[in-house]
């Protein structure tokens, strides 16, 4: 059994990692701080399938703040999955992205220090990229956000770490993760939010944009895989996608067909920061994780479907 450290762990990926390893015989130390970017109440109904199980701890912390040596010590494992996401708010708000993703991240990487850690996973993103985001891990990084630009800085602190005090870092890059528990200011959400009940979805340019979408439960498995096999995995950056790649478009006519309705359309020019195009180069993750995204675009966006009709229903 290890001891594992989630942060992020209320969130749309942190919660289903949590669940996961717990289901795998993993102990699992979750900390969140529930930063206000959307609902509490939808963080806090991801934990509620955790906090009864034995093996579960969990921490209301935040990771600028807190003391953090308590939390880690003792553990195998950190999964550092905390981050403030998106892309718009990080135009008009960079200190929260600065200090959520980069001092929040250095303050972590310096009490893993103390801790005799047996790896430190750091979950990263396509953005580090940039506008096209297509090749292999060695591709130049050129991130054209403010979101973008503070998980590259992080990336950097990790292997600052790694260089000075051999921590023993794995980098994870997710493209496009969708899936139960979405979050609501993610795309996909509020497409099938409209869809369900009705009003306009505003599309930021032609739709021809294409992602590399990965189901939560491949990016989840991955992500366990690199734990899994951390002799193989230590020093090294993984893209982490779905192997289909869909233009919105596309994503859009699945959904009208799996919920039977149209969506009414705005149009509106593309934002700045946009990706133009994701395609998730994994062959390195198959070769060495021996990761193989088991779920379908169609599977995937019908049981997030699922999901959101169940959550609607009021509660008995």
């Amino acid at each position: 059994m290890n001891r594992c450290l989630v942060t992020g762990a209320a969130g749309f990926v942190g919660s289903q990692l949590c669940a996961a390893l717990l289901d795998r015989g993993h102990a699992v130390v979750g900390l969140d701080a529930f930063v206000p970017y959307y609902p509490r109440p939808v963080k806090e109904r991801n934990l509620h399938g955790l906090i009864q199980q034995a093996h579960f701890t969990f921490h209301e912390a935040d990771l600028r703040t807190a003391e953090l040596a308590p939390v880690v010590i003792g553990c195998d494992t950190i999964f550092h999955l905390a981050a403030m996401p998106g892309l718009m708010k990080s135009w008009t708000d960079f200190q929260l992205y600065e200090t959520c993703n980069i001092e929040g991240t250095q303050r972590l990487l310096e009490a893993a220090r103390a801790a005799r850690l047996q790896q430190f996973i750091h979950i990263s993103t396509s953005s580090v990229y940039g506008r096209e985001a297509t090749q292999g891990e060695d591709a130049a990084l050129q991130p054209i956000s403010p979101y973008g630009v503070t998980k590259l800085a992080a990336e950097h602190l990790c292997r600052a770490y790694e260089a000075n005090f051999s921590l023993p870092l794995t980098i994870l890059r997710y493209f496009s993760v969708y899936g139960p528990r979405q979050r609501p200011d993610m795309g996909y959400h509020k497409l099938i939010n409209n869809l369900l009940r009705g009003g306009t979805f505003t599309i930021f340019g032609d739709g021809e944009q294409t992602r590399s979408n990965t189901y939560v439960g491949d990016a989840v498995a991955a992500t366990i895989l690199a734990m899994e096999k951390r002799e193989q995995t230590l020093g090294q950056v993984f893209n982490i996608g779905g192997g289909e790649i869909v233009s919105l478009n596309r994503v859009l006519a699945l959904l009208e067909e799996i919920i039977g309705r149209k969506v009414l359309l705005a149009h509106q020019p593309p934002r700045p920061g946009d990706q133009r195009h994701t395609a998730a180069n994994i062959e390195k993750a198959r070769r060495i994780l021996g990761y193989n995204p088991a779920t379908r675009l169609a599977a995937g966006l019908r049981a997030q479907v699922e999901w959101k009709v169940s959550a609607a229903r009021p509660a008995p």
